[in-house]
This record gives structure tokens, C-alpha cells and sequence, in this order.
């Protein structure tokens, strides 16, 4: 069934059911299986994290096969294409033909009728453009996190996810802990009342350094930041966007909601002078109810890493470490009534296998929104951080207009940096 009819025939098996919504979570009522042998898959960024994710959903489901690639750089194509045949042999098909390069090189993943799954695993800025039109496209998605780092690019995924129900599309977001087994149930006995209700928390994402890749001769400022991506805002977010948004999903996971405002501080004292990231930042964010979370990130070299979860409930406290750190749950006495130990390879390859099951089930996951709200989330706290004034969901939803994306982008722009945020001179826009 290697023909344009594919695709229509792979939406058409889910899309019945996509009016039915659980919670921030959608699924759709499974109305028959899908009879494809395999489930073919395209990917868009072929960096740690895409040939990551690549390896994760070939290890978890043997009914897929990678068919297409695409890069900024087609030696990473050729790269990855290589590592991962040694791995799952003929089940990465990635002819010469079907690999991609440049800024458009997404576009010929996507619009691939032969594709059915695209993961999309760039740096973080490109996530709502690249969403929208696989969905427009009618393509089931993996979409890294964060999966927006402004309101514009929260708007854009809202659009997608509607889009995805109303057609029966699926995308699942790279937000593991989701369905890390310690973490469910910690948030599940919290969301219970075993340990009365959730009074304020702590999150933090506190690590040492964060790689840098200087200008190389000749290169323009679009080639510049596009392969130094972490180190400018309208490609990161930041690092309270790119990387701790695991935290702070978290954190509206256990909350049960977003934030009604975020106040925050923070500052640079060892980045390259023309890095616009800072290297810390600390959030206070109000959740409904008076409910408060204290949240930190930063990257400082030689400092305490700290990147776990404290919940405090009104009958006890849970503690939630990352990775494979586990979860412990004690009451207000101090005595342990819960303890798991932590698998992230786990929860990882499990996150693909509920997609595609999902998918072939004609069930079609929709979780967009949910990582969309945690991202705006982030991006909120780095506002709030960068002007030195409060800022609210509903302006962040309703009212910003703040759209980091270049304009008419290519690899020849000239991208002349506004420089890192000082707050007080930096304003909410």
C-alpha cells in the first residue's frame, strides 16, 4: 500500500473517534485495526535526540521502518542512516534519494506519501511550524519538547492539536516522564489524596555546563546560530525552556493545571560573551487555589546538580527524582508509605510504543495540548524572568504578541543578535 491512498487509508482507520476527549489527553474510540504490515516512519533532525528517539521507537516496535531523513547537514543524515542499520538492519530503508538537507528538507519528509510517522526533533524553535504542517499533511507525529518557546508557537500547537482530533491524527510529545512508571504513580496517589492535597513544590533543573560551538570562518549569522542553536533564544527558549520543561511539566502535572503568574530573577555570569542565554533563572509560579511553586534552572560550571521534585502535601511530602532516581512518598510523620525506583530507557521506548499502538489500534493519541501548556509555561517564566515584571497566563495566552521566529528565514539571513535580557530594560511584549 505504498501509494498516495496510504495515507488517507491510515487516517481514515482513527479519525472516527477524535471527537471523544479525555481530559488533556485525547483518544479516539477504536473502530477497527489497522491491517498495515508496517508503519513507515520519516524523520526531521538527525542530532542525539532524533537518532535518540529513531532507536527508541525501532527497539519498541518491530512493525515500523524508517524511510526518510532530513538535516540541516545531509552528512548527519548519512551518519545516522549508517549507525542505525548496524542496529535494526533492513528496517532502516532510507534510500540516497529519500534523505534530505537545507531549511525545506522537512518538507519533503512530510509531504513523503509513503511516510505515515514523522518525528520531529529539531531545535526547539522550528516545533510549531514543522507540527502544523505535518498535520496539515495528515501525517501521525512524535513532536520532541519543548514543543513551542513563545506565544505565537503556542498558538500554532493549539491549531495543530484541533487540527489532529478533528482528522484522527495522532501526535505524542517527548515528555517521558509521562509514562515513567514511578512518576505516574507518584502523581496518580497525589491526584488520590493519599497524602492530602498539593500546597507549593519545589522543581529544579540545576546542572554544570552546556556545550558551545564557535563561529567558524565564513559562516553567515542564519548557519552561525542554526549549529550554535542553544545558545540563541528564537532557537532554544533558553535553558528553562529546552531542557527543564521536564520539571515544570511536571509540576502542572502534579497542580493538575497551568499557572496563573510567573515572577522571576535571574542572570549570566559564565556564558560566551555572545551567547543570549542566561546561565540561571528562578521562577515563583501561582497555581490556582494559592497554591505555589518555586522553581530554579541553571547551568553553572562546578555547582550542585540538582534536577528533581519536591510535592508538599498538606499530609505528607513526595519526592520525585529524575532519570532513574525514583520516586518515595512519606506522610506527615515521616514514615515511608511509597517507593519505586526510576527506568527512563524504559519510560523512553514506551512513549513510542503507545504511539504506534495507539495509531494501529485506530485509536490516535492527541497530547499536544497538555506539552503546549507546559511550554508556554517555561516561556512564561523566561519572560517573566527577562523583564523583571510579572507576568500572567492570560496575558501570555491572550495578549502577547511575542513571535521569535526570523522573518523569511534562509541560510544566507543576517541575524544580528539583540543580546542576552536585562531586566528592567527588556520589555513583555
Amino acid at each position: 500500500m505504498d501509494t498516495p491512498n496510504r495515507r488517507d487509508f491510515i487516517v481514515t482507520a482513527g479519525a472516527a473517534a477524535a471527537a471523544a476527549a479525555m481530559g488533556p489527553v485525547t483518544m479516539a474510540t477504536p473502530r477497527r485495526k489497522n491491517p498495515l504490515e508496517m508503519l513507515n516512519i520519516g524523520i526531521v533532525g538527525t542530532g542525539g535526540r532524533g537518532t535518540g528517539a529513531c532507536n527508541d521507537t525501532l527497539t519498541a516496535n518491530k512493525d515500523v521502518r524508517l524511510v526518510a531523513m532530513s538535516d540541516l547537514n545531509m552528512q548527519k543524515c548519512q551518519s545516522a542512516r549508517d549507525n542505525l542499520a548496524k542496529a535494526h538492519g533492513d528496517r532502516v530503508a532510507v534510500e540516497d534519494s529519500k534523505m534530505h538537507g537545507g531549511l525545506d528538507g522537512y518538507l519533503e519528509v512530510i509531504n513523503d506519501p509513503n511516510v505515515d510517522l514523522v518525528l520531529l526533533t529539531t531545535s526547539p524553535g522550528f516545533r510549531p511550524q514543522h507540527v502544523e504542517e505535518a498535520v496539515k499533511a495528515k501525517k501521525h507525529v512524535f513532536a520532541e519538547k519543548p514543543v513551542c518557546i513563545d506565544p505565537a508557537g503556542y498558538r500554532a500547537c493549539r491549531n495543530a492539536h484541533a487540527m489532529a482530533e478533528e482528522q484522527g491524527t495522532a501526535i505524542v510529545t517527548g515528555t517521558q516522564y509521562r509514562r515513567q512508571d514511578n512518576y505516574v504513580d507518584a502523581i496518580r496517589m497525589i491526584h488520590e489524596g493519599v497524602i492530602g492535597e498539593p500546597v507549593t513544590a519545589t522543581g529544579r533543573y540545576c546542572g554544570t555546563g552546556i556545550w558551545y560551538r564557535p563561529r567558524q570562518e565564513g559562516q553567515t549569522d542564519a548557519e552561525y546560530q542554526l549549529n550554535n542553536w542553544m545558545h540563541f533564544i528564537w532557537l532554544s527558549g533558553d535553558q528553562i525552556a529546552e531542557q527543564a520543561v521536564h520539571n515544570i511539566d511536571v509540576m502542572n502535572w502534579a497542580m493538575n493545571s497551568t499557572p496563573e503568574r510567573a515572577f522571576g530573577s535571574g542572570g549570566r555570569f559564565t556564558r560566551p560573551d555572545d551567547s543570549e542565554m542566561w546561565d540561571s533563572m528562578s521562577v515563583d509560579y501561582d497555581y490556582p487555589g494559592g497554591k505555589l511553586v518555586s522553581f530554579m534552572c541553571r547551568q553553572l560550571p562546578d555547582a550542585t546538580v540538582d534536577v528533581d521534585n519536591v510535592i508538599y502535601c498538606t499530609e505528607g511530602t513526595c519526592y520525585i527524582k529524575a532519570i532513574n532516581g525514583g520516586s518515595r512518598i512519606v506522610d506527615k510523620n515521616g514514615r515511608e508509605i511509597y517507593s519505586a525506583p526510576g527506568n527512563i530507557g524504559a519510560a523512553y521506548r514506551q512513549e513510542h510504543k503507545d504511539l504506534v499502538e495507539s495509531i494501529k489500534a485506530g485509536s490516535p493519541i492527541v497530547e499536544l495540548n497538555q506539552t503546549a501548556d507546559s511550554s508556554l509555561t517555561a516561556a512564561m517564566g523566561r519572560m517573566a524572568s527577562y523583564t523583571g515584571k510579572e507576568v500572567t497566563w492570560e496575558f501570555v495566552t491572550e495578549k502577547s504578541k511575542l513571535d521569535t521566529f526570523p522573518k523569511d528565514l534562509t541560510l544566507e539571513s543576517s541575524l544580528p543578535s539583540n543580546g542576552y535580557a536585562v531586566p528592567g530594560t527588556t520589555k513583555p511584549t
